[in-house]
């Protein structure tokens, strides 16, 4: 399964309002809950739970908060993207503007292993993370990553 079959343009926030990790977090749980269905607080403290065990900001402002969750039906990602740098105890220490949340049930837990591997390779390539920060709508976003995928 492509990444792209699950974070569609729908899926994708190009403006997130929040201005800390948690905030951030929150946003994106109810995005993801919108979506897909489930219980936001539960989406929330699975996401959380997982964040105070280690940081998932894996650097070059880049974080990909995941959890599990029973009330959400089946693997789902959403993506955002801060228009200002959000600390987040990232392991370079380096604040982030682009986030990846992986949620499902367990599950899917080895479809979310797969899912969460997928984003850290495409983001390593500095090219598409810049190109993600620069994507002016959900459509372009979208498609840089069908772009990276293919290549």
């Amino acid at each position: 399964m492509l990444l792209t079959e699950l974070l569609t343009p729908d899926r994708i926030q190009p403006g997130i309002a929040a201005r800390d990790k948690r905030g951030v977090l929150r946003e994106l749980a109810h995005a993801l809950v919108a979506n897909v269905g489930g219980d936001a607080a539960q989406v929330l403290a699975a996401v959380e739970e997982r964040e105070a065990v280690l940081s998932t900001g894996i650097g070059f402002g880049v974080a990909i908060p995941h959890g599990r969750a029973a009330s959400v039906p089946s693997l789902a990602v959403v993506a955002g993207v801060a228009p200002t740098p959000i600390p987040f105890n990232a392991v370079d220490g380096e604040p982030v503007r682009l986030f990846f949340l992986i949620v499902g049930p367990e599950s899917a837990a080895g479809q979310h292993v797969k899912v969460l591997g997928r984003i850290a390779r495409l983001v390593r390539r500095e090219a598409v993370r810049d190109a993600l920060l620069a994507a002016p709508t959900p459509a372009a976003f979208h498609a840089i990553l069908m772009e990276a995928e293919a290549g």
